[in-house]
């Protein structure tokens, strides 16, 4: 009689050991994973420094951020589709070193277009790691406990990069200046990349090998009218977004990307539909557990995003904490997303993905609602600290659950398909959160007031996304792939 690895009785009882040679592609792929989270967020205490070296102006500065965003989240969808039909390492490797190099360039840069292609090449280097590395991990790590485990390191790892960035960017900023920020995503990709070969395997479809292995002429093709709308699309849609959190959504040029994103990506799903060989398997995004996994995936980032921006405005504007005594209020944060990294794994073996996702959502929610009590007075930096502490380790419950959630039972040659989307979520909710919700705090006419509306909506939404998903999980048979 077969026994059902999936279940949670067994998965807890079967404690994962990972060879040597398996903790070595975990650290290749997680240091990579790293690596891009930390380029989320290492450069931003470092913007006005930087704009007076290059002569950047306040309006140019948005683009140091924009210009990796835009080919970071753009590309996501294709490139992890490449990476199925023609080989994840290859297309990882490829991503590692462009991203190196470009990091080389935007270190080493003369005037404000030559950084900017720099962190524009860094956006489409990350856009081929992140999928790509994900779905290397997907298929490395078998489903049951070695996954679950892999998953949640790297989860933490993604987790702690955007807290690190915070803090190591003003450390590097105000010791050995901007450019060390850029130099340091250099230096990991020199790490790396000579590790990568040896380690990773090649992962080609079956359909793509002959006699012994060896590619055969006859692959399947890439679908061009499917990967030109939906990178349109996705390019217009966080253009939009990432302009939005700057300027607001009255301006123009926001408007017009903003609708061209939506009409781009309606024509991909009918382009899809029509199909041989799409991009996307409607099928594929018809599954509960990709449907409603990638909405937990999408609330969890996007509205802990906002609380993250919020509170770093009540920290400095309300209780007039310096940038280093901010950036202590979320190194605390990063120490305890370490720890829900380590135990997550082990409560997925108890409750399964599902209900750690439902889970998590329902704690992260009611920790934002606590902070509803936050005021004027000193002692609520000790209620923020504890407050977003506890909800980022659940916070980071709901990320590792949700890859998990989406990934599970897709088969190895959909892999790169299914952490593409994954990764675009990831983007795409980083990218929206603040314009939707954080603007209402910066626009309000009392700072106090603005916190404490974005706070009750970011609750809200995130405790309303947790019965949807439990609701959305729960209905019916998942269907085999």
């Amino acid at each position: 009689m077969a026994i059902d690895t999936s279940s949670p009785q067994v998965r807890e009882t079967a404690a994962p050991r990972l060879s040597t040679r398996d903790r070595l592609v975990l650290f290749v792929l997680c240091a990579a994973q790293f690596m891009v989270a930390l380029d989320f967020s290492v450069l931003n205490v470092a913007l006005p420094v930087l704009g007076a070296d290059l002569g950047m102006s306040q309006s140019a500065l948005q683009w140091a951020v924009t210009a990796f965003a835009l080919p970071s989240g753009g590309f996501l969808l294709l490139f992890g589709r490449m990476g199925d039909l023609y080989g994840r390492r290859r297309l990882f490797l490829t991503g590692l070193a462009l991203f190196g190099a470009a990091s080389l360039l935007a270190t080493f840069a003369w005037d404000p277009a030559s950084f900017l292609a720099g962190r524009a090449l860094q956006g489409v280097g990350a856009a081929a790691i992140v999928p790509t590395g994900m779905s290397l991990l997907t298929t490395t790590f078998p489903e049951g406990p070695a996954r679950d485990r892999a998953l949640g390191i790297s989860g933490t790892l993604l987790s702690l990069g955007f807290t690190v960035g915070m803090v190591a960017g003003g450390v590097l900023t105000d010791t050995l200046g901007w450019r060390s920020t850029m130099g340091l995503l250099g230096l990991f990709a020199v790490i790396v990349l000579p590790l990568a070969p040896t380690l990773l395997p090649e992962s080609l479809p079956h359909s793509l090998k002959g006699m012994g292995g060896a590619p055969v002429p006859d692959r399947p093709r890439l679908d061009i009218p499917g990967a030109v709308t939906v990178t349109a699309g996705l390019l217009s849609f966080i253009y939009a977004l990432s302009t939005a959190a700057d300027h607001g959504f009255g301006r123009p040029d926001v408007i017009v990307t903003l609708i061209a994103g939506i009409l781009l990506l309606t024509a991909f799903v009918a382009v899809e539909s029509r199909t041989r060989s799409p991009l996307v398997s409607l099928s594929m995004l018809r599954r509960r557990t990709v449907a409603w996994g990638n909405l937990g995936g999408l609330v969890t980032f996007s509205m802990m995003s906002t609380v993250v921006f919020v509170l770093t405005l009540y920290l400095q504007e309300v209780l007039h904490l310096s940038a280093f005594e901010t950036g202590l209020v979320f190194g605390v944060q990063g120490v305890l997303s370490v720890v829900a990294g380590s135990y997550t794994p082990r409560v997925i073996g108890r409750l399964g993905a599902r209900r750690t996702l439902v889970v998590s959502l329902l704690g992260q929610g009611a920790l934002v609602a606590t902070l509803l009590a936050l005021d004027e007075n000193s002692w609520s930096v000790w209620l923020a600290t504890a407050a977003v502490s506890l909800a980022s380790m659940c916070h980071l419950g709901a990320i590792i659950s949700y890859g998990l959630t989406v990934t599970s039972g897709v088969p190895d040659e959909e892999q790169g398909l299914a952490t593409g989307l994954v990764t675009s979520t990831q983007q795409v909710g980083i990218t929206i959160g603040i314009p939707l919700l954080g603007v209402l705090a910066t626009t309000s006419s009392d700072l106090m007031t603005g916190v404490h509306t974005v706070l009750a909506l970011d609750a809200a939404i995130v405790l309303a996304a947790a019965v949807l998903v439990a609701t959305g999980l729960r209905a019916g048979r998942e269907p085999r792939a």
